[in-house]
């Protein structure tokens, strides 16, 4: 039998709303688990200058902003993933449809459940503010997202969006469910 907590199973898990004082170990997992999962899809360059600094003012920002959701998912006393969700931004958006913005984990915490935990809290608090669908956008080419947020109830709705700037150029393809 392992001894390792981690391993064993002898962790607790909590997946509550985010407050100020966990902006940066949410921009701290945002910077590692972009680094961690687009490398190939994201110029080398640009994920080396992702700065923990300059993403805690907008994390600040963001927990304390009304319209939306940013939860965390704590094991072993620490942050270790968040999710954020809010309003729809799509331009076809109905106003009944909320979008998951994003969820991210700490890379060394990935596949241990966190993810479907905030999932399932993030689809919770938009049905919660009154959402009856919701949707995400995610690169095409990340397929361990896509076959995540599939077997989560997500399915392709047939949109798709080019993400172009001066570094890049991001495929995506949006995701869609209904809230219960």
């Amino acid at each position: 039998m392992s001894t390792d907590p981690v391993a064993a199973g002898e962790f607790s898990t909590l997946v509550r709303a985010a407050r100020t004082e966990d902006a940066r170990a949410i921009a701290t997992i945002h910077v590692a688990s972009w680094r961690v999962t687009y490398r190939g899809a994201v110029p080398d360059d640009y994920l080396a200058g992702l700065s923990v600094d300059r993403r805690v003012p907008s994390w600040e920002q963001r927990i304390t902003e009304p319209t939306q959701h940013v939860l965390v998912a704590e094991a072993a006393g620490q942050v270790r993933g968040f999710a954020a969700v809010g309003p729809c931004r799509d331009a076809d958006a109905e106003e009944s449809t909320g979008e998951l913005y994003a969820i991210y984990l700490d890379p060394d915490w990935a596949a241990r459940g966190l993810g479907t935990l905030l999932d399932a809290g993030g689809a919770a608090a938009l049905a919660g503010a009154g959402f009856r669908r919701a949707t995400l956008w995610v690169l095409d080419s990340n397929e361990r997202a896509r076959r995540f947020y599939e077997r989560q109830g997500w399915a392709a709705d047939g949109a798709s969006k080019v993400d172009e700037s001066p570094v890049m150029t991001l495929h995506e393809v949006r995701y869609a469910r209904t809230l219960t």
